[in-house]
């Protein structure tokens, strides 16, 4: 009997990490065909380049352009003796491509460590990763009836390996992480993996030290502040099936697990998990993707889902499951609104009202910890002339500069230029130079005047720049060494300290006066999810609020702990301005360093949309623009855009690919296409 002649591997498909459309054909070495796999990197010539690294996509025994008069190169070499690549990854990153509007090559570099994106073979640690090696384990404690109906539906549909999508939408510290713990313990016992996806850098340290006390060294980490040797070694163990186990921060979905049964993202609302460079996916809309894929179960959880979710349990795509109550039946927060208007002393605006003071000061008394929430960094927001009225705005963006006093410098936030303080006035030469606005170092600054002797530390991005800091600063405060934390929205959400009794809300109106569609929402959720930093222990919590606008219906809402009331009027607003979640919006932005090409580009690209929507008939609802973003000016290029609503967005993903060419950002002229945006700056 003849033997079937297994065709070699003649041909593979490479696809290349560059903004370039579909994958390219390359000829295999018949010294290499015996070795080369999907999913392997592999050196290839490419373009102009001498070398760079492609992934395999395909491998066959022909060629689609074979015969044609195009030449079809060689590649030069295998990086990987075995795939780096799963056939889930590859498949999902097409997926990312196809709906994010990137090349197939640039969603699977966003599925490897840095350096192999650079072609090397393997990359080491010289610092101890601290994932908490010697820990104790715990045992996992009895679920409340809340807990034990929400845990039986997920474990029913994990049992039968049954792709489905839970919101669980439980109030701050009614358990919902134990759910989760419990939820993965079965997935392992089971013999698949979890992922487990934290908005926050900041929340990953107590995430890990919570999942590594109850699962141990079957956790791995991945984030960005880890060195590269460490995300190296990380991403090796999960690769390797050591580590059944991943908790990270957005990128962490493209972990290489494999039998994956449970894929959790916590504070599922939050905008963190949308990346804002290519490609700009969302990681809860991919992780639902890549469960759905697999026949996994996912588990949407947070005490303020977003409006998006929580239409998806109305059409039927999730299931809802709730936790009504706080863990040991604690009362949530007594929250107290104050209106600011009414706190100017003389001429003097105040930092902290009256009302805040005080509830400190007893607080420190009782030596209980205390939470302030500002989400604005830098000691003054800007710098004013108060005679002229000229202000000290970036030379290369659309912005004022924030007023730093820990360096004495002016700084843009955007794209850092620096310079020093001003005392005359560059317009009129006076010295009537004010710095005005309200930051977490003015915060800081006040708090210090006013409680001395108090232990004090700030938490946002200037504070935590260095490695580890985070997890300093806030180690210190679980051990109680510090009284009050001023924060950004890093501290807003997630943590955990039984001991805090009082959170304060500054400035309530800074992400309520954000100019976007998403500002109610947000508002909303951030004081909700603040608030929810007190009262965690035995101690009944407070929550002061301090704002301008006390009547405005996110703030009312969030002081009476009142998401549906919330959601129905947010809701409203929505339909009438044929806002998601009724459609899909495409966020299109245009820059240059020269404005005349900008306009040029976005009114030609405007056309094009137009003549070719009406040509195939997609349903298009309108767009918006074109016109100068907000940050009409950023990094030094001019900024125009428009954005698509639509109500079919694989059609009109489909038509703009034909739209967005060559002719439409000539050379010096940049185009972005944001799916799906979450801020529209």
């Amino acid at each position: 009997m003849e033997r079937t002649k297994i065709p070699e591997n003649k041909y593979a498909k490479i696809a290349v990490p560059l903004p370039i459309e579909g994958v390219f054909d390359y000829i295999v070495p018949q010294e290499l065909r015996a070795d080369i796999k999907t999913g392997q990197r592999v050196w290839i010539a490419f373009g102009r380049s001498k070398k760079i690294v492609g992934y395999v996509t395909c491998l066959s025994a022909d060629s689609e352009i074979q015969g044609k008069k195009i030449k079809i190169k060689e590649i030069i070499s295998i990086i990987d003796q075995e795939p780096i690549l799963n056939p889930d990854i590859i498949e999902l990153c097409k997926w990312v491509a196809e709906y994010y509007f990137c090349s197939w090559g640039e969603a699977l570099s966003a599925a490897v460590p840095g350096g192999l994106k650079k072609g090397k073979v393997k990359m080491t640690s010289r610092v101890k990763s601290g994932l908490g090696q010697g820990v104790v384990l715990e045992t996992k404690l009895s679920p409340n009836a809340g807990q034990k109906q929400a845990l039986d539906k997920i474990t029913e549909s994990i049992n039968n390996s049954e792709f489905q999508v839970f919101l669980l939408h439980g109030i701050t510290s009614s358990g919902k992480t134990e759910v989760y713990l419990q939820a993965i313990d079965h997935v392992l016992q089971l013999g698949k993996t979890a992922v487990y996806l934290v908005p926050e850098i900041s929340l990953t340290p107590q995430a890990v030290e919570r999942f590594k006390s109850r699962f141990g060294e079957q956790v791995s980490i991945l984030h960005s502040h880890l060195t590269p040797g460490q995300r190296y070694q990380q991403w090796e163990k999960i690769k390797t099936g050591e580590s059944k186990i991943v908790v990270g921060a957005r990128s962490a979905i493209f972990a290489p697990v494999n039998d994956l049964g449970l894929v959790i993202v916590d504070e599922e609302h939050e905008n963190s998990y949308k990346q804002e460079d290519v490609p700009r996916y969302h990681a809860r809309d991919t992780g639902i993707m890549r469960a759905a894929k697999c026949g996994a179960v996912v588990v949407l959880g947070s005490a303020t889902p977003s409006l998006e979710s929580f239409c998806n349990v109305n059409k039927g795509k999730y299931s809802l499951l709730e936790l009504k109550t706080r863990i040991d039946n604690r009362l949530l927060p007594e929250v107290a609104i104050v209106d600011m208007r009414k706190e100017i002393f003389g001429r003097k605006q105040a930092v902290l009202s009256r009302r805040l003071e005080e509830h400190i000061q007893q607080c420190l008394q009782r030596k209980e910890q205390v939470i302030l929430f500002l989400n604005r960094r830098g000691f003054s927001t800007y710098c004013l002339c108060c005679k002229c009225g000229y202000v000290a705005e970036c030379p290369h963006c659309s912005v004022t500069l924030t007023y730093h006093s820990n360096n004495q410098e002016l700084i843009c936030h955007y794209c850092n230029y620096r310079s020093l303080p001003q005392t005359i006035c560059p317009e009129c030469q006076s010295q009537y130079i004010g710095y005005l606005g309200l930051g977490t170092q003015k915060v800081e600054s006040e708090l210090n005047r006013c409680f001395p002797h108090s232990r004090i530390e700030r938490m946002d991005t200037d504070s935590v720049s260095k490695r580890g800091a985070h997890e300093t600063i806030l180690k210190s405060f679980q051990k109680g060494e510090t009284d009050i934390i001023i924060g950004t929205q890093m501290i807003a959400k997630g943590l955990d300290f039984p001991n805090v009794t009082l959170v304060g809300v500054i400035n309530a109106d800074v992400t309520l006066n954000f100019p976007d569609l998403r500002a109610g929402e947000r508002t909303f959720q951030l004081l909700t999810q603040v608030a929810g930093r007190s009262g965690r222990g035995p101690v009944p919590g407070k929550v002061i609020i301090q704002t301008y606008s006390p009547d405005n219906y996110a703030v009312r809402a969030s002081s009476q702990h009142d998401y549906n009331s919330f959601i129905k009027q947010e809701l409203v607003f929505r339909k009438q301005l044929n806002y998601p979640p009724y459609l899909n919006l495409i966020n299109i932005v245009i820059r240059s360093k020269h404005e005349n090409k900008v306009i040029k580009a976005i009114e030609k690209l405007n056309r094009r949309i137009k003549e070719l929507f009406q040509q195939k008939n997609l349903p298009l609802i309108s767009i918006m623009g074109p016109a100068p973003m907000p940050l009409a000016k950023l990094r030094g290029m001019f900024r125009w855009g428009l954005t698509i609503k639509t109500p079919d967005i694989t059609r009109t993903n489909i038509l703009l690919r034909k739209i967005v060419t060559k002719d439409i950002t000539p050379s010096g002229v940049k185009i972005k296409i944001d799916i799906d945006p979450q801020v529209m700056m």
